[in-house]
């Protein structure tokens, strides 16, 4: 199992957070998603056949493209 955080600038609402939730949650192999709107952060738990291109594929395809560090 891998967990990564990502920082995503334009979570602003609860509305941001469920919508994120929502379609990172419905990947394959995506176990749990918590978004923060506070902190701007989104801390994603998954395994294959999830991988970190596919969350940051759907993060941006949703207009809540993450910070890459």
């Amino acid at each position: 199992m891998t967990t990564v955080t990502y920082e995503v600038p334009n979570i602003s609402c609860g509305h941001c957070v469920h919508t994120i939730e929502m379609e990172l949650g419905d990947l394959a192999g995506v176990r749990t998603v918590k978004a923060v709107e506070n902190e701007k952060r989104v801390t994603v738990e998954f395994e294959p056949p999830a991988d970190e291109e596919q969350i940051v594929a759907v993060l941006t395809e949703i207009n809540y493209p993450p910070v890459l560090a």
